[in-house]
């Protein structure tokens, strides 16, 4: 029978309402050469078909079971059309930075077809300097940010020349009818019930696994309901969205973000505190431009998604397994101290709290809880993490890495790749971040309306980071020198 999609992954489908489309992706900008040597388009979208044997998930939709009596299952789409799924676009000439944000938020505000692989790539021509803009589109359900990165490069080389795949004989598997799948749902149910009060009169190893996951959920709860009682909105942050979007790109320097981590010594914390020191001081200078008032406690409350995937099990004979593997953590971000070394110090101290502690935040916690109930309550739980994020965390700060070496498509360098992160209820932006080939891109996915000047909280990215740079050296490394 058809895969089962995890408690998880099903709950990016339920969380999925009118404003908050769950999709991630990325914006990947490539140098194609000159007039003389064009970039071929039309070759690399007869490459991307070629190599989806190797993410199979992509030539696969989403079919609900009947009456709920299960969570969705994943079956292969027997329509599955790539000249829908891949699509070339351009942008008016001259085809600046500018024109390619603006088209990166018009498709961001899109939703994706449920009646389709959930899934889509726009080739974007006509951007000045003889480059390519790639923009990719794939619902939360399918996949987290690391195996989208992974994702990202089946479909490219570490070479100029394509690295050769075999053909393709995939043929549709035949699509289960509604009965099938409800039957295949009670079968499951009765020999592996979900429930955790079914699990009470099942075997001892059923029950042991079904109490972990609950004192694990409630664990979690708990800390989430203590967040909550504590955190208070950002007007500036959490505001009523619609359904349209901006796009804003910072594209930074990874030796910089070192030699920060480095200079402020064991203060400094890793490459990630830096990434989030940076953020911090960005947003408070945001927020000073639109007259906010700051305080000394002041904070902006991040949510920090957190990848449990094991490396080696990412990918399997070549093939890429998709699905999500992800936890979380709540970091304050302290935007009210005004020197910048003492905040990156915070959030190291924090950061370093998280590691120790090692229990994930309360919004994953209340949709591992939901995963033992009922399909019904399932959803009902994923709706109300989404409603209660903005009391929950202000903004959500995401940072993946990614390839240390040049990737290529048909020979074209890829020059960056800015990642995109879901909006959910109440949040006017969301913070992706990863690192490529000496580069730290952030890209900022935010709500058209209460974020009209998402590009100045971009800009404000770089003055952070050379804010840090500049920075005095942390007394014990003046002294030791």
């Amino acid at each position: 029978m058809p895969e089962r999609l995890s408690p998880l992954d099903a709950s990016f489908l339920f969380m999925e309402e009118r404003t908050t489309a769950m999709t991630v992706g990325g914006v990947m900008t490539f140098e194609t050469g000159s007039d003389d040597e064009p970039f071929d388009v039309g070759a690399f979208v007869r490459l991307i078909g070629d190599r989806l044997a190797l993410v199979p998930r992509y030539r696969q939709k989403v079919r609900e079971v009947p009456g709920r009596l299960g969570l969705p299952v994943w079956v292969d789409d027997p329509d599955f059309d790539l000249s829908y799924h891949v699509r070339r676009s351009a942008l008016p000439a001259p085809g600046s930075d500018v024109a390619l944000r603006e088209l990166v938020g018009r498709l961001l505000s899109r939703q994706l077809d449920r009646s389709r692989p959930l899934w889509e790539i726009y080739l974007v021509e006509g951007f000045e300097g003889h480059r390519l803009a790639v923009v990719t589109k794939t619902h939360h359900a399918m996949v987290d940010g690391l195996a989208s990165m992974d994702i990202g490069a089946v479909l490219l080389d570490t070479t100029p020349t394509p690295r050769h795949v075999e053909p393709d004989d995939w043929r549709p598997a035949r699509e289960p009818t509604g009965l099938e799948l409800a039957a295949s749902a009670v079968v499951e149910n009765m020999l592996r019930p979900r429930s955790a009060v079914d699990a009470v009169a099942r075997s001892a190893a059923d029950l042991r696994q079904a109490a972990s996951s609950v004192r694990r959920s409630l664990g979690g709860l708990a800390d989430a309901a203590r967040t909550a009682s504590r955190g208070r909105p950002v007007g500036a942050l959490n505001a009523p969205i619609g359904e349209q979007r901006r796009f804003g790109m910072a594209r930074t320097s990874l030796f910089e973000h070192r030699v920060i981590r480095r200079r402020h010594g064991a203060g400094g914390g890793s490459v990630n505190d830096v990434v989030l020191a940076v953020v911090a001081g960005a947003l408070r200078r945001w927020l000073i431009s639109r007259g906010e008032p700051i305080f000394a406690d002041t904070v902006v409350r991040a949510m920090v998604p957190v990848s449990v995937r094991g490396r080696s099990g990412a990918a399997t004979g070549g093939r890429i397994v998709a699905g999500n593997q992800i936890s979380a953590v709540f970091v304050e971000l302290p935007v009210g101290i005004d020197d910048p070394v003492e905040r990156l110090r915070s959030i190291a101290v924090q950061m370093e709290a998280r590691k120790r502690f090692g229990r994930s935040a309360g919004t994953t916690a209340v949709v591992g809880l939901a995963g033992l109930a009922t399909p019904t309550v399932h959803q009902m739980g994923a709706r109300l993490s989404s409603r209660l994020s903005s009391r929950l965390f202000n903004v959500v700060v995401t940072h993946v890495p990614g390839p240390p070496r040049p990737l290529y498509a048909m020979g074209a360098r890829m020059r960056d790749m800015f990642p995109v992160v879901p909006l959910a209820h109440g949040q006017a932006v969301a913070i992706g971040v990863t690192s490529y080939d000496g580069t730290v891109c952030y890209g900022l996915n935010a709500d058209r309306d209460a974020l009209p000047d998402v590009d100045v909280l971009a800009a404000a990215i770089d003055d952070s980071l050379a804010e840090l740079k500049e920075a005095p050296a942390a007394e014990a490394e003046r002294t030791s020198g």
